[in-house]
């Protein structure tokens, strides 16, 4: 959306207000997202007793939301035939007039010491006004009254989506409705609702019994366990059973409760892969015919075609939602290859390939979703083999899919895995319950920008907006679903609503301060701002000069820091911007909190070393997944931080074998190097690292290698640092190899030669 434009569609009558008032800190409003334009007044309003809240005709179903605020009461609501009578005193919501310039989905929230009124075209609009207002009531600390304010504010984007996945751990319904509440005080306003995978089928279709009585119900309530244990299924009643399901009953309740909130429900129905559960209850719709054999259905089966359109025409009997999620990704097309059907459908519709074949599926499923008045949607592998007429596309392998997919005319939302799948690690992963991998902290959630540079101008309206995604398979409880979306969640709100102009960290960070104590009125689980630093360098090669900055999670936190390698004290330097350095050192750092270090001491060893900026010949090539910083990647003088998605670890799916040249012979000391594991994704150490020296580039001396000796069975997040002794040794070319025995990732750091 065109922001210039955006901002000069809200009411001009915000401009009789453009010189805000004096206020104290006290009275401000921190709200979350940031709106486009929040005027200080003069004076409060007082809560009473009872309120009096008037609303206009259109806006009486709206109104209810006003029963959630925790210090507005009143009985019922009183229609307001006429709109140019506000009443003098309580609350009211108005239908923006027909000349009145304020945008179609804009609202207007105009708080004086004696009234609220609330403005707005259409009731969606009108309660975000409401979300607002029942968001400041949260974030103050002062119950009894409300600075006097005026608002006027509209969303960058008309789709704003939290997922949540709950096949691969079944969550109760009452933890949904808060779920659902929360995104309705930060204004998103759809959730999506992962109901079926592998691990568990979660929604009643009442065609399909064993659907819910068989499918829906395994071995064991860890995914993980049931994952490496046979992955079966049980009959419900089981006394071993574990998993569950919502009934057609209670997925209308929540889409109710949503609905009152402002917010759409998008139920996930997972097609043509992801289905194990189905094909166990349900063999006959595989390729094989017989359970725990496939995990996609068979495409060449014209029965498995009848089974999907009538769980689809239940699924459309609950849901009123104008899109319709059919999954569409991670199809392992190993049997349909072998499957005499499928290859008949191939042959008989003159597909390409697989790839084809599982767009024939999709595109079948597009018509019929199309017939019915309903939109598909799908994940970015839909693209492949072509792209149904009509299908919105939510782009979550990086922004490639999306990108794609806008430029040829179709939807999309964009959900990338880097910033926005918030089952990654927030924070050091040491010490924290295990997760998937990666690390997303908040501060990066909060960095995304929705409308790559990629996409042209004109294609640009087909970004329809921006959406997290909650996969659950470490996530066992309600609780641990909070702490890992909370406060990320409140980070995407912004990236949402807000224009890219109008967003500011260290703005946000002051503002979210307050929103603690909201979390804590939802008993929400959140995950608190850690007291550990994060100490990285960064490498000038025109200044010769290392660079290092201190960041932290906690809001203007006074750090104190050594650059000598002794412990900080309350008499050490405060840091503030950043440390240069033209030396070899070891940076140590805490936070002081009256005059008391809080938290651990955090280092990070500086080094100057000879390899920096030299040429390194890469005998066996990086993954072009994980290039890093290509061939200056190991030798650039900056070290990788906690995860290797961070763009200084580079990974390798094979061997690792680089020659530095060190320009000309040198008496050398000490090579190192780093490695990590984490067994999750896939990422493994070395089975051994080896050096040789020579002088010339052809012959090579051969140092005792080094093994690894951190278990591969080990499933936590480690570091191992592979140190040689170099004293008494001359070369010019130093040859580095490391084993990559596992065959996954193997990601190496910064090759450090004294």
């Amino acid at each position: 959306m065109n922001t210039t434009k955006w901002a000069a569609a809200l009411s001009f009558a915000a401009t009789l207000y453009l010189t805000p008032q004096i206020t104290y800190a006290q009275d401000s409003l921190f709200i979350i997202p940031k709106p486009l334009v929040q005027l200080a007044k003069k004076g409060h309003y007082i809560y009473t007793t009872h309120t009096d809240v008037f609303a206009n005709p259109d806006f009486k179903e709206a109104a209810a939301l006003l029963k959630e605020h925790p210090y507005l009461k009143f009985e019922e609501v009183k229609i307001l035939k006429n709109g140019k009578h506000l009443p003098k005193q309580g609350v009211a919501l108005l239908k923006a007039a027909k000349d009145d310039p304020l945008a179609q989905d804009a609202y207007r929230l105009e708080i004086t010491p004696y009234r609220i009124v609330i403005t707005a075209h259409q009731p969606q609009a009108l309660l975000q006004g409401i979300s607002t207002l029942r968001q400041i009531a949260y974030t103050r600390k002062d119950t009894k009254s409300l600075p006097a304010v005026w608002i006027e504010d509209r969303p960058a984007f008309g789709y704003r989506g939290l997922m949540l996945d709950v096949s691969r751990h079944f969550l109760p319904l009452s933890f949904l409705k808060k779920y659902v509440d929360l995104l309705s005080i930060y204004k998103l306003n759809t959730f999506h609702w992962h109901l079926t995978d592998g691990a568990g089928w979660r929604l009643e279709i009442k065609k399909y019994p064993e659907l819910t009585r068989f499918a829906a119900w395994r071995t064991d309530a860890s995914w993980k366990n049931w994952w490496n244990n046979g992955r079966k299924y049980v009959e419900m009643g089981n006394p071993n059973a574990s998993g569950g399901f919502y009934t057609a009953e209670q997925a209308r309740e929540l889409i109710a409760y949503a609905a009152k909130r402002g917010i759409t429900v998008i139920p996930e129905i997972e097609m043509p892969a992801h289905s194990e559960e189905v094909l166990a209850a349900y063999p006959n719709l595989s390729c094989y015919g017989l359970p725990y054999k496939n995990s996609e259905f068979c495409i060449g089966n014209e029965d498995t075609f009848k089974f999907l359109e009538n769980v689809l025409d239940e699924v459309l009997e609950i849901f009123p939602s104008k899109y319709i999620h059919i999954g569409g990704d991670e199809a392992d097309k190993t049997a349909w290859k072998q499957c005499p059907k499928c290859q008949k459908v191939i042959k008989d519709f003159d597909l390409t390939d697989e790839h084809g074949l599982q767009s024939y599926a999709i595109k079948r499923m597009e018509a019929y979703l199309s017939k019915k008045g309903r939109k598909l949607i799908g994940w970015d592998e839909i693209l492949e083999g072509g792209l149904a007429p009509d299908a919105t596309v939510m782009s979550w392998r990086g922004e490639k899919g999306g990108i794609e997919a806008a430029n040829s005319g179709h939807d999309v939302i964009m959900t990338p895995g880097s910033h926005l799948y918030l089952d990654s690690y927030q924070t050091n992963p040491i010490g924290q319950p295990e997760s998937i991998g990666g690390y997303l902290p908040l501060k990066k959630v909060y960095s995304y920008q929705p409308i790559p540079a990629e996409i042209e101008l004109a294609k640009q309206k087909h970004i329809l907006g921006v959406q997290a995604n909650v996969w659950a398979e470490y996530m066992p409880t309600s609780n641990q679903v909070d702490y890992m979306v909370f406060p990320r969640a409140i980070a995407l709100s912004e990236v949402a609503w807000t224009p890219e102009s109008r967003k500011n960290w260290d703005d946000f960070q002051a503002r979210l301060q307050q929103h603690y104590r909201l979390l804590q009125q939802f008993n929400v689980n959140y995950y608190p701002p850690s007291n550990n630093l994060s100490i990285l360098s960064s490498f000038d090669m025109a200044s010769k000069l290392a660079r290092v900055t201190i960041n932290s999670e906690q809001f203007q936190p006074e750090i104190r820091y050594t650059i000598d390698g002794s412990i900080p004290t309350v008499n050490s330097p405060i840091y503030k911007d950043g440390i240069s350095l033209n030396h070899s050192g070891t940076v140590k750092a805490v936070i002081f909190k009256d005059q008391l270090p809080i938290g651990k001491v955090q280092e990070l060893e500086i080094d100057l070393h000879k390899a920096i900026g030299k040429k390194v010949t890469y005998n066996n090539k990086y993954s072009s997944n994980y290039p890093a910083q290509k061939e200056l990647t190991l030798v650039n003088g900056q070290t990788g931080d906690l995860t290797y998605g961070d763009g200084q670890w580079q990974g390798f799916l094979g061997d690792l074998d680089v020659t530095i040249d060190l320009e000309n012979p040198q008496a050398l000391q000490q090579l190192k190097m780093r490695y990590m594991q984490l067994t999750g994704p896939g990422v493994y150490m070395p089975a051994y690292v080896k050096v040789a020296l020579s002088n010339d580039g052809i012959s090579f001396k051969a140092l005792p290698q080094i093994d690894n000796d951190v278990p591969y069975t080990d499933d936590s997040l480690r570091f191992k640092t592979f140190i040689f002794d170099l004293k008494g040794h001359t070369a010019r070319y130093l040859r580095i190899t490391a084993k990559n025995e596992k065959k996954g990732f193997m990601f190496s750091d910064e090759i450090v030669v004294y």
